[in-house]
């Protein structure tokens, strides 16, 4: 394992190879490991991709000691959408999921953020804490307002995701001016079971560790989950504003950004 070594470089995706290496990690993580899929997933070549991808900027993660010309070398990935990239594209990704016209008319900088994973072997160290220095410089570049995209519970049975999802719908849920809401052809109801009946301590250790780190950032949930069977998952909708974070998550993000 190498998650440790300091020689991890955080850069966006520039040329088709580097894309190329994103796509095949995320075939790793989200097709092999997690068992979705997708119409453009490749499956002989070992790709993970979609319509969107030439639209995004593609955050990536790489291990120099790993083999690139095997497309090995990129560990950890995030897509990130600008408006200006979610015009050309049409809408953003998350609106085949979320009506997010909450977001769009608040005349505010977005960015969405999506596709993020690690690679199995660099869980648990640094990967994660260099992606989001990465991400943290972006969106200081771009004077980014307000981060959203839909994070996932693998799986689609609701019934074992009631508690977790009772638990950020009650305590976690958006205010009126950041709520975004699920379809309503896919609306999944998150308050399945009253707050008082909860195992908080408990429900907390089923929250997957990317969606915990936005939460202590201040972040919220939108209205509503959306199950996604081609991808074998459950998803919410997070949102950041910038804005309304405390001075003690301010410091909080600076800290885990620089790390």
């Amino acid at each position: 394992m190498r998650a440790e070594t300091p020689q991890l470089q955080v850069k966006l995706a520039e040329t088709e190879d580097e894309l190329r290496a994103a796509q095949r990690l995320r075939y790793h993580v989200f097709v092999e490991e997690l068992g979705g899929g997708g119409e453009m997933v490749d499956h002989e070549a070992r790709l993970e991709k979609d319509r969107f991808d030439p639209f995004f900027d593609h955050l990536i993660l790489i291990d120099p000691a790993r083999d690139a010309q095997s497309l090995d070398h990129v560990v950890g990935v995030y897509r990130l959408l600008r408006a200006e990239q979610a015009e050309a594209a049409g809408q953003y990704y998350s609106e085949d999921e979320y009506d997010i016209s909450v977001l769009k008319a608040s005349g505010r900088k977005l960015l969405e953020l999506g596709r993020s994973c690690v690679h199995p072997d660099f869980r648990g160290g640094l990967a994660l804490f260099k992606l989001w220095s990465g991400l943290a410089d972006f969106v200081l570049a771009h004077e980014i307002d307000i981060l959203f995209g839909v994070a996932s519970f693998h799986g689609t049975d609701i019934e074992a995701l009631a508690p977790v999802l009772s638990l950020l719908h009650h305590r976690h849920l958006a205010p009126e001016s950041l709520r975004v809401r699920a379809q309503e052809a896919h609306f999944q109801r998150m308050d399945l079971i009253p707050e008082a009946q909860l195992d908080r301590a408990a429900t907390m250790r089923m929250v997957p560790p990317l969606i915990k780190s936005y939460l202590r950032l201040g972040g919220y949930i939108g209205e509503g989950a959306f199950i996604d069977h081609a991808f074998n998952t459950v998803d919410v909708c997070l949102v950041v504003d910038m804005d309304l974070l405390s001075d003690k998550q301010k410091n909080l993000y600076a800290k885990d950004s620089a790390k």
